[in-house]
Order: structure tokens, then sequence, then C-alpha cells
């Protein structure tokens, strides 16, 4: 039986070799290029690993547990608000995902209710929303709660079909159309922050709404009204002036364009993802835990303080590179984004599920948003239902799997055989992950690997292989064959501790990682720590351990142990003060992730593969 394994080069590579890329064009991925699609919701299980808890523990431990009458529903029913925002479309368009994962009749039951109570609020004109008359449209944030209506609508008629929740998505949509084009020089919130910040949603819904009615007048809204093809805002560091950094608008609507252009090719709507991309990879846009952004706007400093990494920013900034992953086939934009979802991600809930971050700082303490709606919950409940959907894509000719976690994951390919990919692995706290392919009948395809960069070099090895194959970090692993049902392979990502180096204001400093996981110091677990200055802590470098099993975080998590010096201890002569246990970065009493090192040049330390720097 043949079986060809090929490794494929990065984007980057590919463009050392051949010249950049046109401008605005999107590099053949792997397996003959074209959007990857995702599974449907129901062709995906999920077995254990963080990814099936978290999701766990977001069902039951926060969606079941809201108080929707009173702290959604009512603020609908009531519609007599001046301002503020409540995020009731994302929350119905993250029950409604859950439900179609799961088809848990709890979630069955939320969904209904939700989307019954408030379609029986929707007023003649079409009208939904929590604004008394006067302050509709133009108040702050109202086209915003709107517009995630319509796409929470729109996902139930995605997902289940429904009739009644298209319709009464058509008619909000309508709403804000005709009132809009009534009075075309209107800002909504007013003109004290950018337009587009100020709607953020508003194109991806009507992009979605169009696809699910056939309807083009909600498409020609966004391009001709709000002209998304002519946007090109530019990367502004900083909360200041109109707020043009806003990242998790930005973001968004950089998402619209790249949907927008799969039906509308145009160079120029590729144009600001690729801001965003080289801001945050090249220019200091991104730090260790896969965060971004000081007080929900970019930010280049490497710091990690109070203000770190907007929840919004980083459930966007995931499915971003969702959207560019199945767009372009680099294998970058997978890394980063499992370096985002074990990290920053995570580190924004509490380990039950409970609670919710606004912010998630590397240094010093962090704090939970004090209710269940505003847009960091909501969005991040709406991300993490969206994760299943990027474990692994339908190519042209095969199969891309992305994210290693435990999981059953059945695609259609385009020539109609439906596949069946199970994954059994403890990744990332081990390295060992083993694939069974089980087409519906012997079919030939290309099962092709994400290879992450922490990893030198991995092996793929198969009973019907001559001999184990290697693959380099950053390349993908194609292995082109008839497959029969069953057949199984064998992927080893070698994995030790590494220590990163800090950048700007980190220079000097050391981060602790293990594959894709940045551990860090909780003062809470050293009460010898507790009036110390984490900053000033020196590591002795040469008493690092392996990786232990540890469960304060998470189940089946894992812990590193490390001796320092306190603040004027004369190393590296003198015994360590402190053996510090470093725990992964979800820890919610974690405070520091950077530490201070006799040697800054230790030729042991090494670069954070995901970064280049700019020159």
């Amino acid at each position: 039986m043949r079986c060809y394994f090929v490794q494929h080069a990065t984007i980057v590579s590919l463009i050392a070799m051949f010249g950049s890329l046109p401008a605005g064009a999107a590099a053949q991925a792997p397996g003959g290029g074209g959007v990857w699609q995702s599974a449907a919701p129901q062709d995906i299980r999920l077995e254990g690993g963080e990814i099936g808890r978290r999701i766990a523990v977001t069902i039951e431990g926060n969606l079941l547990k809201l108080n929707t009458d009173q702290d959604f529903l009512l603020p609908f029913q009531q519609r007599n608000a001046e301002g503020g925002y409540v995020g009731l479309g994302k929350l119905i368009d993250s029950v409604v995902r859950f439900a179609a994962l799961t088809q848990d009749p709890r979630l069955l039951e939320l969904k209904q209710k939700l989307i019954t109570q408030i379609t029986a609020t929707q007023e003649p004109d079409g009208y939904i929303g929590m604004m008394k008359p006067e302050a509709r449209m133009w108040n702050l944030w109202d086209v915003h709660e709107m517009s995630y209506l319509v796409y929470g609508l729109t996902s139930d008629h995605r997902f289940f079909e429904s009739d009644s929740s298209l319709l009464a998505a058509r008619r909000l949509a309508d709403y804000i159309i005709n009132r809009w084009q009534a009075e075309a020089e209107r800002k909504p919130g007013g003109g004290g922050i950018t337009v587009y910040m100020a709607v953020t949603g508003l194109e991806n819904a009507f992009l979605a709404l169009s696809q699910q009615t056939g309807d083009a007048k909600y498409r020609d809204f966004v391009i001709q009204f709000r002209d998304l093809p002519g946007w090109d805002a530019k990367i502004v560091v900083g909360r200041h002036g109109p707020i043009e950094g806003h990242i998790y608008a930005y973001l968004c609507r950089s998402i619209a364009q790249l949907r927008l252009n799969d039906s509308l090719p145009d160079a120029s709507l590729w144009g600001p993802s690729r801001q965003a991309l080289d801001f945050l990879l090249h220019r200091e846009g991104m730090v260790i835990t896969g965060e971004c952004g000081d007080h929900e706007c970019w930010h280049d400093t490497q710091a990690g303080t109070i203000n770190l990494g907007e929840t919004c920013a980083t459930a966007y900034l995931i499915r971003f590179l969702d959207e560019v992953l199945r767009r372009t086939g680099d294998s970058l934009y997978g890394d980063v984004m499992e370096r985002a979802i074990y990290n920053a991600l995570f580190a924004a809930q509490s380990p039950d599920g409970r609670r919710i971050r606004y912010y998630t700082p590397f240094e010093g303490p962090r704090s939970y948003h004090p209710g269940d709606t505003y847009c960091c919950p909501n969005n991040y409940r709406r991300i993490v239902a969206e994760l299943p959907g990027m474990i692994s894509y339908a190519t042209p000719d095969g199969i891309a799997v992305n994210l290693y976690t435990p999981s059953v994951v059945t695609h259609r390919l385009p020539n109609g055989t439906a596949v069946t990919v199970r994954q059994e692995t403890r990744y990332p706290h081990e390295g060992v992950v083993r694939l069974t392919v089980t087409p519906e009948r012997p079919t030939e395809l290309a099962l092709t690997l994400r290879i992450p960069r922490f990893c030198a070099t991995a092996t793929v090895a198969a009973p019907w292989m001559e001999s184990p194959q290697q693959a380099a970090g950053g390349e993908w692993a194609e292995i082109r064959r008839v497959w029969q049902p069953g057949d199984t392979l064998d992927l080893t990502l070698p994995m030790n501790l590494r220590l990163v180096k800090g950048r700007r204001s980190q220079v000097g400093r050391v981060a602790v990682m293990y594959g894709p996981l940045v551990f860090c110091l909780s003062r809470a677990a050293h009460p010898e720590l507790k009036t110390v200055d984490l900053r000033l802590l020196t590591l002795q470098v040469e008493s690092l351990d392996s990786p232990v099993a540890n469960d304060s975080v998470h189940p089946d998590g894992l812990a590193c142990r490390v001796k320092a010096w306190g603040a004027g201890d004369w190393y590296p002569h003198a015994s360590p003060r402190y053996t510090l246990t470093l725990t992964e970065f979800p820890d919610p009493d974690g405070e520091a992730v950077y530490f201070h090192v006799p040697n800054p040049h230790d030729p042991r330390f090494v670069e954070d593969e995901l970064v280049v720097p700019s020159e």
C-alpha cells in the first residue's frame, strides 16, 4: 500500500524562497488551497482534555447557573433604558452553539426559552432592544446589542433551521437599515468613539443573515452603506481620542472583510488583517501568554499589568486566527491559536467555570468581572463554544488536524465521503497523540498534521509504515494514502521545559514554558512571599525540575519547581532562599510570569518561537 509522507514548509519559508506573495493574496494552503471547512457541531465529540473540561464547566458552572430572567431578559421586556449593554445576542449565540454541540436537553430548553421570550418583545417596526424610544439606534451600544441579536437568531436558523428566528432576525436587521438610511449622517454612539467600534458585530451579523436568507440586501448594506471594502484602519497604539486602537472592534471587522472576500474577492480586503498579523507577530503586539492589548487597545510595551488582555480581544484573536488559518494554511496561526487558548483564554475563567475576567494580567493580582452580563463574559462563552470547530478541518483533498485534544470529529470531504478522526492524547501535558482514521469506505486522502514550532522534530509512526518519519517544527506533516477504516498512527511531539527571553519591558528576564503552556508564580501558594516584590526574585536556573503532576489549577495539570534567591541575596554564591512551585498560567492566583536571572545572556535561553522581532 502506498503512503506518501510530505512536509509542507511554512508560508514564511515559501516567501523566503520565492519572494513576497501578491498584496492581499492568501497563500495556498497544503492540500490544494481553498477555505478549509470546520465540522458541523453535531459531528464533534469531546472526550476529556482541558478543552473538553472547559466546555463542560462553562456549561455546568456558568450557563446553567445564570439568572437569565433577571439579568438578561428583563431589560428587554421593560425597554426603558437610556444606555448600557447586556450582551443577550452573544449569550443566545453561545447557547445555540453549545446546544448544537451537545444536544443537551437543558441547553435546548434554555435556547428555546431565550429565543421565544426575546422575539416576543419585537415591536411592529422590528425593534428588539432595551432602550426607551428616544434612545434607540443612536445611543451608545444599541446597534451593537441589536447586531448580536441578529447574529444569535441567525445562528439558530443555521444550526436548528428555525424559520421563526430567521424572520425575527430579518425584521430587526430591516429596522437597523431603515433607521440608519433615513438619517445617514447620524453616528451611533454620538461620535465620541469610532463608528465601527460603536456598531461592532454589525457586518458579521448582516453577512451571516445574507447567507442564511439568500437575500443580497443585507450584504449590500455592508458593502455600500457601511463601505466594508473601503475600510483600511491602521494600527493605533494606546487608548486615546476616538479609541481607534480598539482591538476587539478592529479584529471583528477584519473577520468580516475576510468573509466578504470569499464571495467578492478583492485584495484590499486583506489589508487590515495583514497589518494586525504584522503588529502581533513582528512588532511586539502580542505577549507571551497569547494576549494582546492594554485597556482594550493595541499596545507594544510587553508590559503585563492590570489592564492586559481584554477577554473580548482574546476571543476575537482566536476567531481571527481561525479565519486566517483556514484561508492561508500557515501553521503559524494554529501555533498562536493554541498558545492563546491554553493561556490567555483559559486564564480568563475561574477553574470551576463560574466567573470570568475582563482583563487577565500576568504581573500582579487578577480580578473577576462582577457580573454575568456585558461583553467579556458573553464573548468568552461564544468562543469556548466555537473551539471544537477549530480542532480539525476538511481540506479539498483530506483533513488537517490543528488542535490536539481527546476528541472524535467526523468530516465530510468534497466528494461526499465521511471520515472520522479520533484523537487519544494528554496533550498539551504530554506530547503523544494517537490518531485513528475511519473513512466510511477505503479512501485516498491526505491527513495533514500541524507540527508546533516549539518542537524541533516530531515523529510520525504507524504499523503500516516501513519506518517512523520525521517532521520539523513549524511544518505540516502530510500523510497521503488510501486509508482503511480503523487505521492508526502515533504523533510524538517532544516537549521540554524551556526558558524564553523577555522582550522590551521584560528584557533581562525569562519565562518558563512547556509546549504551549506558560507557567506562573502564585503568591497565595507561597506564604513566605506574602510581602515580597516578586520582580526581585532571581531564579537559580540549574535547579529547574522537569514538570510534575499537579491538580491545583485543573485535573491532570502540571507544575514545575525551581529555587530562587530573594532581594539582595549574594547570588550565585549564597544558597537560594526559596523553593518555588510554578503552576500553569490559568492559576487564578498567578501574579508573575517573567523572572530575573543571574545571566540574561545565558545561551540556554531561547527566543519566543512565535515572534520575529522587527528590525
